[in-house]
């Protein structure tokens, strides 16, 4: 397929991906009109200005106004034109996997934008009611790339496939590769002690009498709890769905009364008392007080030294790294040999913009193969722990060659293949498919033959 097609759906799906941000506050204001149809599809003129002012606000606008509205629309029917073919082969989704990838991606954009609460302050929206808006958008979106998979699902390539592919791709076009990193980590996770734990539980206890007895929950949240997120809100999470809270905080929700407290639960985060505020369908609003254990300055210390002796059994010989991982290593990530596994990539190497500044300032100064002091972090439950870091490998800034990126062109080159394929499907289904455009819009140079 031609690149300025990929490249426009790339950037929709980005856009669906981050939900649009211009959708909540800068929706263009236009009188809607239907601008051109694929099947039984509508385009309207707001989803081409909508990703208009997408593309304008991230810098990727190539040539006139005109030109870029062009393709943009070339790649919206595009999509309509495989969520036509997902109906005509009735391709559905599951609702569970809506929500599946609804919250993963509610997830991503909250870490981008900092907070629960800052997400629905853009929106000018609670996070129930941003889900409600998206979830047609991420059910059709998931369609179509289940619709575009069918089609290039028996589309492989050969080793002489991709030999070929970067044989022919001119010198200057070659890409370059930034520098990478393939990091270990063995994970020590300091024990809480048991006396802590039980003074935890008594004043939640106790806090829970003093609800009993008629003070304010909300009150004794803002004054209590230890969850950043809900405490200034007097403890209220907001309305979540099934799957989308700790199971053992979920669990004991959706059994609760309107108003009624819980007893003491313990989930990863620490222990909570839950009090329900109102269930909505399939939904919950609760608020709750989080309390969590400390783990002792002795306890630090001890993980801090251990991981020390851990690292001296390394660089002495008397263990490989990877012994090490399995024998010792606390986190539950271990399976895959200690390797950090990059969310974006969903591979071992890190660009070093990728990287937690304090994990680059370490790793850029190691030698590959070498291990580095304990150094304190927050684990993806936000409790203190130690690691040391293991730099397996470092690539340095290069073109793409066949030795060190062979992965990497066996990726370019399969994908070049399923857009070739995607082409000539597109070509063929464009021309038994009913498409009506617009006037405005007849004189745009298409890719595609869309006007017949």
């Amino acid at each position: 397929m031609n690149t300025r097609i990929v490249a426009v759906s790339a950037a929709m799906l980005l856009t669906l991906g981050s939900f649009n941000i211009l959708s909540a506050q800068n929706k263009p204001l236009v009188i809607d009109e239907v601008v051109a149809v694929v099947g039984g599809k509508p385009v309207l003129a707001s989803d081409i200005e909508t990703q208009y002012l997408q593309f304008r606000m991230q810098g990727n606008i190539k040539g006139s106004a005109t030109e870029t509205r062009c393709t943009i629309l070339e790649g919206i029917l595009y999509n309509k034109l495989l969520l036509n073919q997902a109906e005509v082969d009735s391709i559905t989704v599951s609702d569970k996997q809506v929500e599946s990838e609804l919250d993963r991606r509610i997830r991503y954009f909250i870490s981008q934008i900092g907070s629960k609460e800052k997400l629905e302050e853009y929106y000018k929206k609670s996070l129930f009611e941003i889900k409600e808006e998206f979830r047609s958008i991420i059910r059709d979106q998931m369609r179509v790339e289940m619709t575009q998979n069918s089609i290039t699902k028996s589309v492989k390539i050969t080793p002489s496939e991709v030999r070929k592919f970067f044989k022919e791709m001119p010198q200057d076009s070659i890409p370059m590769v930034n520098s990478e990193f393939t990091i270990g980590q063995i994970v020590k996770k300091p024990k809480v002690g048991l006396t802590e734990e039980i003074a935890v539980k008594e004043k939640l206890r106790t806090l829970r009498k003093r609800i009993m007895e008629g003070e304010n929950f909300s009150t004794l949240a803002v004054l209590y709890s230890e969850d950043p997120g809900s405490a200034a809100k007097g403890g209220e999470v907001g309305l979540f769905g099934r799957g989308e809270l700790y199971p053992e905080y979920e669990a004991i929700a959706y059994r609760l009364k309107e108003g009624e407290v819980s007893d003491i639960v313990k989930s990863k985060a620490g222990y909570h008392i839950i009090q329900l505020i109102e269930r909505r369908g399939d939904y919950v609003n609760t608020r709750h007080i989080l309390l969590m254990p400390k783990v002792s300055p002795i306890e630090m210390a001890k993980a801090s030294s251990e991981l020390d002796s851990i690292a001296n059994l390394i660089g002495s010989k008397k263990l490989t790294f990877d012994e090490a991982v399995q024998k010792f290593s606390d986190d539950p990530n271990k399976i895959n040999g200690g390797l950090m596994v990059n969310p974006s990539t969903q591979n071992a190497r890190w660009e070093p913009d990728q990287l937690d500044p304090k994990v680059f300032y370490v790793v850029d100064k190691l030698e590959v193969g070498k291990i580095s002091n304990p150094m304190q972090f927050k684990t993806d439950e936000d409790k203190d722990a130690y690691r040391i870091l293991y730099l397996k490998e470092r690539t340095h800034p290069h073109r793409a060659n066949m030795t060190d990126d062979y992965d990497r062109l066996q990726n370019w080159a399969l994908d070049y293949k399923k857009n070739e394929v995607i082409k000539k499907w597109m070509t063929e289904k464009i021309s038994t498919t009913f498409v009506r455009i617009n006037p405005e819009y007849r004189d745009c140079h298409f890719v595609q033959k869309w006007i017949k």
